[in-house]
């Protein structure tokens, strides 16, 4: 009896992201997957890298990032594994597959039109292919609102209310780090909303064809620290004169992994991680507001606000049959201080099926453990274990990718515009992706019931 090779994977990007992959690799799929080579832009976070999984990993070797072409060459990996900054995805997941590799990337796939449609260009000509990571697809929990789509028990879906909420401790981080200039992340509405949109694209088994969008920071301010009464501010929290009166900083040397990550390697790129939220310099919008109008029809009414009371969401599908109602509450982290990343609490989470004039009821939700509701696992195995059939397709493949940082490309350019804009005016070549059979929006409706 013979057995199957082992997947040869690489990662560029050492940064708190790869954490995930690294550690599903050094644990749990040993006997499947292997990895061959890392990979960052920082020489002091690349050596911590390799001196915290030694022992999983000795002598792996390490690349600094104008070398990537050579550790392709020198170590013939499978796949690599992209969780480098989001502007910076596509540099590497099309020169992957030039070089005869797939990609797997972090979200969002890329942060804008002109990036995505050289990752769909490279895709064709080279035949290779990207997976993107949407990890919010396996979480039990939203996989079972699949499920219940699926089964037509609230007919077809006609409109969709989706409102995501991101507390004040979590939302502040995206205005510390690279994420506060679009140039960089897209803004929230391709950064964090690339998760959002997939889900209802999944969700509908259809694609967004037009979308007008509003936004603007209101929060995020230098006025609003005024008004706080931080008066005296400084660039970063490490140095702020007002550092021991604001509630928002951010104690790099107070948490051991984000010090090690980040503090103890300022020297060598220059970036700091704790930067002041309300800096005038920042252009992503913290409260956006999105219409999306879909092939199948169907008009989703979304929104993102960051500096909430309260972190998770809520989404109700309206159908010809009758409702659902699915509300997450979510943990708070900050990205890379070693805790689990939306873990779902019970309180504050609910599945409910309303039916048009008949009792609702509420479903037992499938069980969900561990980070972004539930889904790491799941995905984590979809990657890196042996592969099983999935009923729901929830892996995701460049068109996926593309579908979802597009409403947000098209949002950014909605608010800068005042107009709508259509999705097929960004880019060129995009089929739809594959998704699973929803019910036949032909087929015949039972007549409802009488109002009792």
């Amino acid at each position: 009896m013979t057995t199957s090779p082992r997947k040869r994977f690489v990662i560029v990007g050492t940064g708190s992201r790869s954490r995930m992959y690294l550690d599903a690799l050094a644990k749990k799929y040993p006997e499947t997957s292997e990895l061959v080579g890392l990979c960052d832009q920082n020489p002091g976070r690349l050596a911590f890298t390799t001196e915290v999984y030694a022992k999983h990993f000795p002598d792996i070797p390490t690349y600094p990032a104008e070398e990537f072409e050579r550790m392709i060459k020198e170590t013939r990996p499978d796949e690599v594994i992209v969780t480098t900054r989001d502007s910076t995805h596509d540099e590497y997941i099309v020169r992957a597959m030039e070089l005869g590799c797939n990609a797997i990337t972090e979200k969002p796939m890329t942060t804008d039109a002109e990036k995505c449609q050289r990752i769909l260009d490279a895709e064709k000509k080279t035949g290779r292919r990207c997976r993107v990571t949407f990890n919010y697809r396996y979480s039990p929990p939203r996989t079972q609102v699949k499920d219940l789509l699926m089964s037509g028990v609230i007919g077809d879906v006609l409109a969709v209310d989706f409102q995501w909420l991101l507390d004040t401790y979590h939302g502040a981080d995206y205005f510390r780090r690279w994420h506060r200039n679009k140039e960089n992340s897209g803004g929230l509405l391709v950064h964090k909303s690339t998760h959002h949109f997939d889900l209802v694209n999944w969700w509908l088994s259809s694609v967004p064809e037009e979308v007008y969008a509003t936004g603007q920071r209101r929060f995020a301010t230098p006025e609003m620290a005024d008004r706080l009464g931080l008066t005296n501010r400084g660039e970063r929290c490490w140095d702020c004169p007002e550092k021991e009166r604001c509630t928002f900083k951010l104690d790099l040397a107070g948490n051991k992994k984000l010090k090690n990550l980040y503090l103890n390697n300022e020297q060598h790129d220059g970036y700091f991680r704790d930067r002041c939220i309300f800096a005038p310099d920042i252009d992503i919008e913290d409260s956006m507001n999105v219409l999306v109008h879909y092939r199948n029809q169907v008009k989703l009414n979304y929104s993102l606000h960051v500096f909430s009371a309260w972190e998770g969401y809520q989404i109700a599908f309206h159908g010809t049959k009758g409702r659902i109602e699915h509300k997450c509450n979510e943990t708070v982290y900050i990205s890379g201080d070693g805790s689990v990343q939306g873990e779902l609490k019970k309180e504050g989470t609910h599945t409910r099926v309303f039916p048009l004039r008949e009792t609702p009821y509420e479903v037992e939700l499938w069980e969900a453990k561990g980070g972004h509701g539930g889904g790491d696992d799941p995905l984590l195995n979809d990657l890196f274990g042996k592969p099983t059939e999935d009923p729901y397709l929830r892996a995701a493949d460049h068109r996926s990718g593309a579908y979802s940082i597009l409403c947000g490309i098209a949002g950014n350019a909605s608010i800068a515009s005042g107009r709508s804009v259509r999705i097929d005016d960004l880019v060129s070549g995009l089929t739809e992706p594959d998704y699973p059979a929803m019910p036949d929006p032909s087929a015949p409706l039972p007549m409802p019931p009488q109002i009792k």
